[in-house]
Order: C-alpha cells, then sequence, then structure tokens
C-alpha cells in the first residue's frame, strides 16, 4: 500500500529551529538518497543545509551528475523543471514549495510566443530567418519551442556567445523573456539600440511596424526582472561619490544604465568570483538579489572586503523566498516515509524538445 502523504499543515506553524533539527535528522536518514540543491538567491536559513548551491543551470548539471533518487530543488519552478530535463529518468525531481515561481518567467508564455511567431510571419519566414533563444529563467514549454524552431537556451554568464551563435545561423533572433540580458549582450556585441526594438506581447504585431521587424537584429521581448529594475544610476552615483574608489557590479538583469555604468557585469557565479579574486580591503557596490549580496558580504568580510546592496531598499526574490523550512522539512519527512510530495514532472516529448535546446546551448558554449 502506498504511504499517505503528511500533510503540511503540520509544518506550517513549527518554529524555524525545530524545523532545522527535524530538517538535519531526515537528511541523516536519507543519506545519499536526496540531494538538496540551493540557489544563490535561497534564504539563509535553506541554504545551510544545501548539499550543492550554484545558479540554476550549474545546480542542474551537478544534480544530473550525482546517483541520488531525488533531487530536492530549493529555488523556483523552472529550475526545478530543468533538473527534471537534464536529469536520469529514474530520478525525481522536487519543488517543496509549487508557488515558487518567476515573474520574469510568466511574462512569456506559449501562447504569446506563438502568437508573436505568426505575427512575423505577417513580414518574414520566421523559421527561415529568425533563432527564437530563451533565458534559462523561462519554462519548459518555451524551451521546447526554441527546440522545434532551431534555437537555443542562454543563461546570463554565456548569452553573448549564445547569440553569435544564433547570428551564425540565421540573420535575426527573438530574445525572451528578459530584454535587459537580451539588450546588454546585443551591445556587447556592437548591435545599436534601433536594431533591438522591444517586443511588447500586449499589442498587435508586437506594436512593431513591418520595417522595423526587418530592420530588427534582436527582437526584444516586453520582460523583466522586478528585483534588478530596483537598481538605479542614481544609486551608483551616489556610491561613487561616496567612494572614489570603489567598485559596481551588476547582474545583466539590470537596465542598460545600471550595466552601462557599472565596473563589471556579468551571472551571479561572475559577480561571486570577481569579488573573491579582488585585492584585500575593496569596496563594493553589487546590484543583484539581497540574499546573495548578504552572503558574500559576510564570506569577505575577514579580507575587509566591504560588499553593499545597490538599494537603499530592501530588495529580495519573494518567490525563491517561499521556500522556507517548514516546507524543506515537510518535503523530506515524507521522503523519510516513503512519500513523493511536489514532483516537477515535464512530459515527455516536451522534454525532449527542451533538451534539445539546452544541449545546443551546452555544445555552443
Amino acid at each position: 500500500m502506498q504511504a499517505e502523504a503528511i500533510a503540511f499543515e503540520r509544518f506550517d506553524t513549527l518554529k524555524d529551529d525545530d524545523c532545522e533539527q527535524r530538517i538535519i535528522e531526515a537528511k541523516a536518514v536519507l543519506g545519499k538518497r536526496a540531494v538538496i540543491l540551493a540557489h544563490h538567491y535561497q534564504r539563509a536559513d535553506v541554504y545551510k543545509h544545501a548539499d550543492l548551491t550554484g545558479d540554476s543551470l550549474k545546480l542542474s548539471r551537478l544534480a544530473s551528475g550525482t546517483d541520488a533518487d531525488y533531487l530536492v530543488f530549493c529555488g523556483v519552478h523552472f529550475m526545478a523543471e530543468v533538473a527534471d530535463i537534464l536529469s536520469k529518468p529514474e530520478q525525481i525531481a522536487i519543488l517543496p514549495d509549487l508557488a515558487a515561481g518567476c515573474s520574469m518567467a510568466d511574462m512569456a508564455n506559449l501562447s504569446k510566443v506563438e502568437r508573436a511567431w505568426r505575427e512575423l510571419a505577417e513580414v518574414l519566414d520566421p523559421d527561415e530567418t529568425i533563432t527564437p533563444a530563451t533565458y534559462i529563467n523561462s519554462v519548459a514549454d518555451l524551451k521546447a519551442f526554441c527546440g522545434e524552431h532551431g534555437g537555443i537556451v542562454c543563461t546570463s554568464s554565456n548569452a553573448v556567445k549564445i547569440l553569435q551563435w544564433s547570428f551564425s545561423r540565421r540573420e535575426k533572433v527573438l530574445f525572451f523573456p528578459d530584454q535587459h540580458l537580451g539588450r546588454w549582450s546585443g551591445h556587447k556585441l556592437g548591435i545599436p539600440p534601433d536594431e533591438m526594438p522591444v517586443w511588447d506581447f500586449d499589442e498587435p504585431m508586437g506594436g512593431l511596424t513591418p520595417e522595423q521587424i526587418r530592420k530588427a537584429r534582436i527582437l526584444l521581448w516586453k520582460g523583466h526582472c522586478s528585483v534588478h529594475q530596483m537598481f538605479q544610476p542614481q544609486h551608483i552615483l551616489r556610491f561613487r561619490n561616496q567612494y572614489p574608489d570603489g567598485k559596481v557590479i551588476s547582474h545583466p538583469e539590470c537596465s542598460f544604465e545600471v550595466c552601462k555604468n557599472s565596473d563589471y557585469v556579468g551571472s551571479t557565479e561572475y559577480i561571486i568570483n570577481t569579488i573573491r579574486e579582488a585585492e584585500k580591503g575593496t569596496r563594493w557596490l553589487v546590484g543583484t538579489e539581497l540574499n546573495l549580496v548578504g552572503r558574500i558580504a559576510e564570506e569577505f568580510k575577514p579580507e575587509g572586503k566591504i560588499v553593499q546592496f545597490m538599494a537603499p531598499t530592501i530588495c529580495m526574490c519573494s518567490t525563491m523566498a517561499r521556500i522556507d523550512p517548514q516546507h524543506l522539512a515537510w518535503t523530506l519527512e515524507n521522503l523519510v516515509a516513503g512519500k513523493v510530495v511536489n514532483q516537477i514532472k515535464v512530459p515527455m516529448a516536451e522534454a525532449e524538445l527542451a533538451r534539445l535546446a539546452l544541449e545546443r546551448m551546452l555544445e555552443a558554449s
């Protein structure tokens, strides 16, 4: 008889300290059968229990290399999907709270992208002239769309290389869902702003004229990360006025103006490594999620490095924060009891096409 799941209501009111002990005990029972993965943006009281840490792609690749039966992903929904797509068929990907989504990923869905493809076909042949490229921060069916239409996936660390790959095959790119990563990456390749118009998915033909579409090199989907839009050029100006010798480093999901005024721009792994390799005693202003900034501020404090959060207000990924000690303890204790909760399973046909787009990315980068 299949075990009955333990109800979450029994964990909802547990104190964090009680959850911590139960997480430790459950991990000890499960041993190597379960691996906990935590994204850099994850809250500290969950991150501390992780077996593997990193950005979303790194974690999924690490997970696929383990022999664990269960991949417990402390991140957001699309990350658990990628883990399921890239892992072995017998491995089970789990998201402790199904409400942990990504507002940016939600700004592009399959019906809107398919509509854009149909509208573009009124001006040109998209399957001959446009490479669809999706940021890894997107749902699985959009990765599958890219796989089906000769497209590809990118990350914040390889987006420039992926654009180069795309242009080697077709003359244009439809880049979604984050316009800012696409714009900064296009800028790095020397593409002028008027050849990177924004495709407004709420407007017919994306709000563009046929002439604008024909001229475009990159069509930027009107999507963004709400966390990274909190950072403003005036935050950098204030920092430089106070600390002329300080350095500014930002994530490419920030606005073009913030990236342009930064000394360094790159992925979460790039930000961590750049500050790690910097000289002792340096001061940094960092434009990315608060949990990560707070963590590296503590890590590098013994070296005399001062790491500051860019925005004057608290700004964290609220959906990522939905993975809390209560949900993690509930998930693990259910596994101990022989019950899988919140499994993330991408349909086989969709997973095959999405894997194709991901494999193109891995080969290209």
